[in-house]
């Protein structure tokens, strides 16, 4: 069994350890969704950039996704050999000493510090731009493995926000725990820490963590957050991190007592199910956002990147990893914000989703036609840029531009933006010679062509709806000790279609074309050339604080 926990929504999927068949599935969406407006226990509005969850919406996945799969199966439960989970990341859950979350102690549910901070939470910028500029002052060691640069999006820059916005709640939590390892510690009543997250998200390099003397020049109440809030024993990946306890056997109608594999992240589980752990081949996870994933025998610096751990995919490898923080949520902001209805009675009258819709209308357009391009940062900079506080820009429209014309200018965006990754990790001495993507968005034809084109690479497509669900389980086999290892277990139960999509070369040049604009303004906002995407957010803030304050002065 792999239970997959994006965004929005949990899925189960059922595969058989022989062969890597996916014999039933099922989802549950998430009854709080993602809170970034108001905190539902509440109504109470949230600052601007905060990205909150309920955890008790990732047990309820294990109590119906589950059950709905092994249904949809039609298996014996008890043919059920292992369970493995993957998570959005960073995701991150205050608990105290058993694991119970802040927000399910009544005193707490008001706060919303007391809740889980998605990984798309990024009202702790400030926080990582001082750690950042701290450790660039001090030369600490660990910086380079990050690109230069750690995120708002991971746990030390969201821990500090939390200890400087609400101290009694952060001395109220014991521990600072990823949902990647919550759920396992759910699973199995016992807390057990992944590598690949303690590498990736909480600054774990060469078995150690930030120094207390650097936390402490950070804020003094810091100085002891990763011994006393962060540090736990560390699980290798596929390794288990112990078996199904009665009380979750109840929940999800599987036999007690099986393996439980050691947490993992969406992105870095799906390697195998990919059949992409050999160096150079980039796996990229293309959902709400993408995470782009690769392992390699050199350990190099690449400028932006998000990590490299050894051992983050696979044991014996170093495990790289970058990623953009918005590219199937820009997609549908824009259908759901700036698409007239008149599109989406049209759609509806074709049979078809806006999405489908605005394709077809404009697949057929030469490259370069609308005369746009897109800046594809409305939910932020993850890779290369690291900065989470720019924000999304379309230059060229005019009186004649079409509502198709800008969704594919925010298409084409998102390619940008992955070659921009490519050729980062490429330009630093880790080539990419394979490009293989996953997730919801390949099922876009035509987006996976236009990536091709810009990309100037064929494009492989893993074999599969689920793919990070099929790489939970691939570690679940072997956890429970069907295979010894998880390449063994990847070529027998991953599958891929191998170069479905290649350049078209009269596109690829026009696209060359194109891009050469994307960088010229990718660096004039990104790299200090014009700083009004930062200004701009502080005025946000300003007049978005200040209203709420003068509510509050009103109400007393």
């Amino acid at each position: 069994m792999g239970v997959d926990y994006g965004t929005l929504s949990g899925r189960a999927v059922v595969v058989r350890v022989r062969d890597g068949a996916e014999l039933g599935s099922g989802v549950y969406e998430y009854p709080h969704a993602v809170m970034d407006t108001t905190l539902a226990a509440t109504d109470a509005p949230l600052p601007p950039d905060w990205a909150l969850q309920v955890p008790s919406d990732y047990v309820d996945v294990l109590k119906h996704a589950v059950p709905e799969a092994l249904k949809d199966a039609g298996i014996d439960p008890a043919q059920v050999i292992g369970i493995g989970t993957d998570f959005t990341a960073c995701t991150m859950v205050p608990t105290i000493a058993d694991g119970t979350p802040l927000n399910e102690l009544p005193e707490y549910a008001d706060r919303p510090h007391a809740y889980v901070k998605l990984w798309k939470h990024h009202a702790a910028q400030p926080h990582a731009d001082r750690i950042n500029a701290l450790a660039a002052e001090r030369g600490e060691s660990w910086l380079p493995r990050y690109g230069g640069l750690i995120s708002s999006e991971w746990e030390f820059a969201k821990g500090l926000q939390l200890l400087e916005e609400d101290p009694e709640l952060y001395n109220r939590m014991e521990h600072w725990v990823e949902a990647a390892d919550w759920i396992v510690w759910q699973l199995t009543g016992r807390y057990t820490r992944n590598a690949c997250t303690a590498g990736y998200k909480g600054i774990y390099q060469d078995g150690v963590y930030p120094s207390r003397d650097f936390l402490a020049a950070l804020n003094p109440e810091f100085a002891g957050f990763a011994e006393t809030k962060v540090a736990h024993e560390i699980g290798q990946l596929a390794a288990s991190a112990g078996t199904l306890t009665a009380e979750a056997a109840a929940w999800t109608g599987l036999p007690e007592g099986i393996a439980v594999a050691v947490g993992n992240v969406d992105a870095h589980v799906t390697a195998p199910a990919a059949q992409a752990v050999q160096p150079g081949q980039m796996v990229a996870i293309m959902g709400t956002s993408t995470c782009h994933v690769m392992t390699s025998d050199t350990l190099a610096d690449v400028p932006g990147m998000c990590g490299v751990v050894d051992g983050g995919i696979v044991a014996g490898l170093y495990g790289y990893e970058a990623g953009q923080s918005g590219v199937g949520d820009i997609f549908a902001w824009y259908v759901k914000n700036q698409v007239p209805a008149r599109y989406a009675e049209a759609a509806e009258e074709a049979s078809l989703s806006v999405h489908q819709y605005l394709t077809e209308l404009i697949k057929d357009q030469p490259v370069g036609a609308h005369g746009l391009i897109a800046l594809d940062w409305h939910s932020g900079n993850r890779s290369v840029l690291v900065d989470h506080e720019l924000s999304g820009v379309v230059v060229g429209e005019t009186l004649t531009t079409r509502t198709e014309e800008i969704y594919r200018a925010l298409l084409e965006a998102t390619a940008f933006g992955t070659r921009t990754i490519v050729e980062a990790f490429t330009n630093a001495g880790v080539p990419v010679t394979e490009f293989i993507a996953a997730g919801g968005l390949v099922k876009n034809t035509f987006l996976m062509q236009v990536y091709s084109d810009v990309l100037r690479m064929p494009i492989t497509t893993i074999a599969s709806d689920q793919g990070p669900a099929l790489g939970s389980a691939i570690h679940a086999a072997v956890a429970a000790g069907a295979y010894p290892d998880v390449r063994v277990a990847g070529d027998a139960m991953g599958k891929v279609n191998r170069n479905v999509f290649t350049p078209n070369p009269t596109n690829a040049a026009a696209y060359d074309r194109l891009y050469a604009e994307y960088t010229a303004l990718h660096d004039y906002f990104g790299r200090g050339g014009n700083d009004v995407m930062h200004r701009l957010r502080a005025i946000r803030r300003d007049a978005i604080v200040g209203a709420a304050e003068a509510a509050l002065g009103a109400q007393a």
